[in-house]
């Protein structure tokens, strides 16, 4: 075993999962499989994998996920489109925990990945393995082969709770806002026309001081006038912080 260690490339990156399972650390082969690491890291800043369920398990074989839709059938890659296979000669499915890209077919690449569970010969030169699992981590990703299946889905399977980035050797990437558009929309229907919820927007004291200043000021102009028809600022949509 000491030999296939001896045999593979320094790593440079690194990203932990938040697992039900226990955290599991993997390190990146960002220089041998830069297109699969840099999807890898984004997609995982983005928080793209919350959530997401390990959804296929074949014993002793591999661990699958990094499927939103939980099928196996959905995910897509940051750049647009399905990406191509980087195969490295040294990297090899000669052990258990590897991280490779799922895919159908050749250069078919999107978000879904895998861990060994043991030995995947069969799957040498058709899959990108991009990562490994780090130090004691790979003792949680193991319980996965314990998973009771049926038709390789798990009954009970368990998921990514978040991800952080440890260490990004790419310093251009930036990450896209997915959550922005539906954070706007669901702030927008919170705010009924002419009433401000203080428990919903939390703006404090200082909005109630200025509700009360705003209806002396309706009073004595004797015009019945909602916040909205003045153009009241503390009821413009705000940006909020991304919803995981």
């Amino acid at each position: 075993m000491s030999n296939i260690y001896i045999q593979e490339p320094p790593t440079n990156g690194k990203v932990v999962l938040k697992t039900t399972i226990g955290d599991i650390e993997i390190e990146l082969w960002s220089k041998e499989a830069p297109k699969a690491c840099r999807n890898f890291i984004q997609l995982c800043m983005e928080g793209y994998y919350d959530k997401t369920i390990f959804h296929r398990v074949v014993k002793d074989f591999i661990a699958q996920g990094g499927d939103p839709t939980g099928t196996g059938q959905g995910g897509d890659s940051i750049y647009g489109e399905p990406f191509k296979d980087e195969i490295h000669s040294r990297l090899r499915f000669n052990r258990r925990g590897l991280v490779a890209m799922a895919n159908s077919q050749k250069n078919d690449n999107g978000s879904q990945f895998f861990f060994t569970l043991g030995p995947c010969y069969e799957l040498q030169g058709k899959h990108t393995i991009f990562g490994k699992i780090g130090g004691q981590t790979i003792y949680n990703m193991i319980k996965l082969n314990e998973l009771e299946c049926v038709d390789e889905r798990p009954i009970r399977p368990e998921k990514i709770i978040s991800t952080k980035v440890i260490f990004n050797p790419f310093d251009d990437i930036i990450p896209r806002n997915r959550f922005a558009e539906p954070v706007r929309v669901v702030e927008e229907k919170s705010v009924k026309k002419g009433v401000k919820n203080f428990g919903l927007l939390s703006f404090g004291e200082e909005a109630e001081e200025e509700e009360e200043q705003l209806e002396n000021v309706t009073k004595d102009l004797k015009v019945k006038k909602s916040a909205h028809d003045i153009g009241d600022p503390l009821l413009v949509s705000k940006k909020g912080s991304p919803i995981s």
